[in-house]
């Protein structure tokens, strides 16, 4: 079964940056879409940012976009989320998540690493 560990979450003030990772195990890294997304207290869960296995085609939340970029490293098997300028509104529990390009569903998650941005 494919695990999914993220790292790199922590609290910094506003205007602050943090990059998360996401390395996964199992083979066929590059099959797969990853994506990170982000749930904070009471709010549901959102789609934050994504990336094709090329790394070429990338989706962001339009709040995150111009300050969050993803990417990734297929020879390591790993997601990268960098976010700059970081907003109170950033708060939550970042999650990454896999599916294969053209399934509606995510398969596996992380456990999640918490982002804590104070004003």
């Amino acid at each position: 079964q494919v695990q999914l560990m993220e790292s790199g979450g922590g609290s910094v003030q506003t205007g602050g940056s943090l990059r998360l990772s996401c390395v996964a195990s199992g083979r066929a890294f590059v099959m797969y879409v990853m994506a990170w997304f982000r749930q904070a207290p009471g709010k549901e869960r959102e789609l934050v940012a994504a990336l094709e296995g090329t790394g070429r085609h990338a989706y962001y939340a339009d709040s995150v976009k111009g300050r969050f970029t993803i990417s990734r490293n297929n020879d390591q098997n790993t997601a990268y989320l960098q976010m700059y300028n970081l907003k109170p509104e950033d708060t939550a529990v970042y999650y990454c998540a896999r599916k294969i390009r053209g399934e509606s569903s995510y398969d596996s998650w992380g456990q999640g690493t918490q982002v804590t941005v104070s004003s």
